[in-house]
């Protein structure tokens, strides 16, 4: 069975977007599904999330430049069913030398075909930088489905209509047909609030299909975990976020992971 690729992506930072890779790949991983994470973006939160240090040389800057293999750069998060391809300040210079090479929208897809085949993996998860540059450009180009994290605010819904929008170039203009907005996470959700669940109500209008039944909701644990270098259920299991990051990856199973 092939692996399907998850791109978690949203262009404005501070969104859920690090948070949800994490939880719902370890969450993945706790119910026996071979997961890996990738982490795109330079600020490496995803690899300090799980407790793994930012060490220059170990991440995606040489293989998605030089087209070299990537399985010399998975790393064991020392969690059962769940490795990582680490991130590093480099990265960010990969940026602007993707520019200038050929296939350059389609670097890390090369990179990840062979260990789609020869891995065993089931999932693999792609936390994008906060942009719409070539990395989180590469990382639509290499998912089968976009999972956006949509902030529960009005700003949050002009936002999703850009990065749909870009969805439909790369599927029209060739670079990559089989892209489908998978799903859209509504993440930092306060049901004490009219606010957010009218977001969520107008997301639902829009994206009846696409949008997730399970609200993350805002909580401080979820806030804390990554300080300690735990996921959220590793740090607190039965806080609310953890019992709704949970529910999501269920979600998540059912609808990509056939």
């Amino acid at each position: 069975m092939p692996a399907s690729t998850l791109a978690i992506a949203n262009q404005k930072g501070g969104v859920g977007k690090t948070t949800t890779t994490v939880s719902i790949g370890s969450a993945f991983a706790s119910m026996g599904i071979p997961t890996l994470i990738v982490d795109m973006d330079p600020q490496a939160n995803a690899t300090s999330s799980l407790g793994l240090k930012k060490n220059p040389g170990y991440g995606l800057y040489e293989p998605l430049l030089s087209g070299k293999n990537l399985a010399n750069r998975v790393l064991s998060t020392g969690r059962q069913n769940l490795w990582i391809i680490p991130s590093e300040l480099d990265l960010a210079a990969a940026e602007f030398e993707l520019s200038h090479q050929k296939d350059y929208l389609i670097k890390l897809r090369k990179s990840l075909s062979s260990l789609k085949k020869d891995y065993g993996l089931r999932a693999i998860l792609i936390d994008c930088p906060p942009t719409l540059g070539l990395l989180s450009m590469n990382s639509l180009c290499s998912a089968d489905f976009l999972v956006v994290t949509l902030q529960s605010e009005y700003l949050a819904l002009e936002g999703l209509g850009q990065i749909v929008d870009v969805v439909k170039q790369l599927k029209n203009s060739g670079a990559n047909p089989e892209l489908t907005l998978g799903g859209i996470v509504m993440t930092m959700y306060d049901n004490r609030t009219q606010l957010s669940y009218e977001v969520w109500l107008e997301a639902l209008k829009h994206y009846p299909k696409e949008t997730f039944k399970t609200a993350i909701p805002r909580t401080v644990r979820l806030s804390e975990a990554p300080s300690f270098g735990k996921t959220i259920f590793e740090y607190d299991r039965k806080s609310p976020g953890a019992i709704a990051y949970l529910s999501l990856a269920k979600e998540m199973r059912k609808k990509f992971l056939h």
